[in-house]
């Protein structure tokens, strides 16, 4: 049998693996890419046994009685299950506007994939509603970097550079346990003597590890990062050259630092001045120093301008465009890089360009073959999307957001009111339950295509088997689809890459000078890489910002408090986040036995002293209750845990019943990492 190089299916990391069909099974083995060298987690060995399992999606789904979704799901073809979705369209759309039909799509697909459905929903159906779970990732870091380094790539440097660098400040990541493999780049840098600080309300395995753990109340990261700023300047640490010669808007960003005095950061974060002081010292004299931040510090309803602070902190310091230095954020889903680029994103278009920007609609209709004046104005972020009543038809591709979505069950009923719900998917997944119509979809496996991982990397994901009979990849469905309300798409991998290069050429992220040959012969290409004789660009910002004066531009932010804080009635703060062997809302990874085996379901993380003024013991079952919503989970008692903090992971159902939906004002972003709930000793049979 032939064997076939391609990548994992999960993380952002999309480390290298070759399968090998056989008999009975695919045989899976770690590959040598630059990213793993070699490596593999719990997820990325067992990631083959998804290929061929009992619960896959082997045919169109639809239910028995048209528009009653009361009646059960029975197995169709796939000229059925078109004619009924894109009759549901025509209706609404005539009815009720062109916007009254959307699409949800997901960080796992394809850059294909991703620009295809974009296209789709713009040119096709003239629809402003699109939006992708990406929103509720990446949102938030990604207006940060925009607005400052005039670019949106998470690390603007290869990881392996993180082995290189004497400190490390991870703020609000959890590596070790989301992506084990990039650990090795940590442990190769502290084996060599450098100082990891990482900042997180509970100690994790990658805290545990570290020089400095910093434990700040949930919401706090923002007067942290400012009271480091203050710490900075007034120890003289600031790289006033740098200031000079490569940024704008110090100035009003020194006069609010000094508002964040030590003892004040203190009392607000509850982390030790000594702790403050050693980390500014130890970012300012032992470098190359490097800030990364990831979703502890970003899924709040201020996560840009936490995003920012960090920001402004490594540009005070002179940290950014130097060799193993700088500031990055560490994306998380597969394609969290990628599917953002390409115009999925409800204010995006193709190449990272602004769908508001006349220029940029210019281009972008020129390759589409359409008049600017007809593509629609930017739309709804996701979850304002999800819950307006304005929406009738709903596609969701690659995404499960009755488990993932923030306020979960106001969205569950939102999806329930809809006149008519279309998924596609790989399994029947909570949120593929509520559909009218499922349509099964290849697996990672069985497709071809390209990723962007975390380091701007382009990848080329190649078709290893073929997928089931009856089964279709997305761009066939899409094609499909289109076809019947009028429009001729490709549904062609390479096809549809070679356009997107063009719909890219001249962008932010410009993939112009990438092709799939050059990504095998290069073991991927880093964007921006504008011409095919272009060596790609590794690294940013040595030379200059793409801004429009070339500086990067300081912003002042203010600490405020969450959006919601304990109470009498609801006296502690929920947070969420994963756990090593699970992976996003668990469509995937609670199929597979190994992985819940491991952790056969989803465990509060709460302190012994909380545990004890409520009577309950490790293993026992507490019920946590919010605004929104009740979750019962089995109690976990951990010391590494804040008293006043409580953790739930979100790869089951229940976490996301209890989340806060107030959103970021820049990114849209729900407050994922902090909201008010109360705890109790669950009683059984009484949910």
């Amino acid at each position: 049998m032939t064997a076939t190089d391609t990548h994992c299916p999960y993380c952002a990391l999309q480390c290298g693996m070759t399968l090998t069909p056989g008999i009975p099974r695919v045989r899976l083995e770690p590959r040598d890419f630059p990213v793993n060298k070699g490596g593999l987690c719990a997820k990325g060995f067992s990631a083959a046994d998804l290929l061929d399992h009992r619960d896959r999606l082997l045919t169109p789904l639809v239910r028995k009685e048209p528009g009653d979704r009361r009646s059960p799901l029975r197995e169709a073809t796939w000229d059925e299950a078109l004619t009924r979705i894109t009759e549901a369209i025509t209706t609404a759309q005539r009815d009720h506007g062109r916007d009254s039909v959307g699409a949800f799509g997901g960080g796992g697909l394809t850059n294909e994939k991703a620009y295809a459905l974009g296209k789709f929903v713009r040119v096709t159906l003239r629809s402003a509603s699109i939006d992708y779970n990406g929103r509720f990732c990446m949102s938030s870091a990604a207006t940060a970097a925009n607005r400052t380094l005039g670019i949106d790539r998470g690390l603007p440097f290869p990881i392996e550079d993180i082995a290189h660098a004497r400190t490390v400040l991870l703020v609000g990541a959890n590596p070790a346990d989301a992506m084990p493999p990039s650990m090795q780049y940590l442990d190769a840098g502290r084996e060599v003597g450098a100082r990891h600080i990482v900042v997180d309300p509970r100690r994790t395995n990658t805290a545990a590890g570290a020089h400095l753990h910093l434990q700040p109340l949930p919401g706090t990261d923002l007067a942290l990062a400012n009271g480091l700023l203050h710490i900075a300047i007034r120890a003289g640490y600031v790289d006033e050259d740098f200031i000079r010669t490569r940024t704008t808007g110090f100035e009003a960003v020194k006069a609010s630092a000094t508002a964040y005095w030590p003892e004040r950061v203190e009392r607000l974060t509850g982390v030790p001045e000594n702790r403050l002081r050693e980390t500014v010292r130890l970012l300012a004299t032992q470098g190359p120093a490097m800030i990364l931040t990831a979703r502890g510090a970003e899924q709040h309803s201020n996560g840009t301008d936490t995003a920012q602070a960090y920001l402004n902190l490594a540009l005070a310091l002179g940290l950014v465009g130097r060799p193993f230095s700088g500031y990055g954020t560490i994306t998380g889903q597969g394609n969290g890089q990628g599917g953002r680029e390409h115009g999925q994103k409800a204010d995006q278009l193709p190449g990272y360009r602004k769908l508001d920007d006349p220029a940029a609609r210019a281009h972008v209709a020129a390759v589409w073959g359409i008049d600017p004046d007809d593509l629609p104005g930017p739309g709804r972020s996701a979850y304002e999307m999800l819950t307006d009543d304005s929406l009738r038809v709903l596609l969701v591709l690659a995404s499960n957001i009755v488990v993932s979505a923030p306020n979960s069950n106001l969205v569950r009923s939102k999806l329930e009111a809809l006149d008519f719900f279309v998924v596609s998917d790989i399994f029947r997944s909570e949120t593929a339950e509520l559909a009218d119509v499922v349509l099964p979809t290849a697996q990672w496996a069985e497709e071809e295509g390209t990723m962007t991982n975390l380091e701007g990397r382009v990848i080329r994901r190649k078709r290893a088997l073929p997928p089931p009979p009856d089964v279709r990849t997305d761009l066939e469905m899409l094609a499909d689809l289109g076809r019947r309300l009028g429009r001729v798409e490709s549904s062609d991998p390479r096809t549809v890459f070679d356009e997107l290069r063009r719909a890219s050429a001249g962008g932010i992220a410009d993939y112009a000078g990438i092709t799939y040959e050059r990504i095998e012969a290069e073991d991927g290409v880093f964007w921006p890489c504008p011409a095919e004789d272009h060596p790609g660009t590794p690294r940013l910002f040595a030379d200059g910002f793409p801004t429009p004066d070339g500086r990067a531009r300081f912003i002042r932010v203010e600490h405020r408090d969450p959006a919601e804080t304990p109470d009498r009635q609801y006296p502690y703060v929920l947070t969420t986040g994963r756990n090593m062997q699970h992976y996003q809302s668990g469509t995937q990874t609670r199929r597979v036995k190994a992985l819940t085996v491991a952790l056969p379901e989803a465990r509060a993380e709460i302190h012994p002293d909380l545990a004890r003024r409520h009577g309950i013991a490790d293993g026992d079952l507490v019920e946590l209750r919010s605004r929104r919503g009740v979750a019962v989970l089995r109690a976990r008692l951990s010391d590494g845990i804040r008293p006043d903090t409580v953790f739930a992971p979100f790869h089951w159902p229940g976490a996301n019943a209890l989340t806060n939906p107030a959103l970021d004002p820049h990114s849209r972003m729900p407050a994922f990492k902090a909201c008010a709930v109360a705890i109790t000793l669950h009683t059984e049979g009484t949910d």
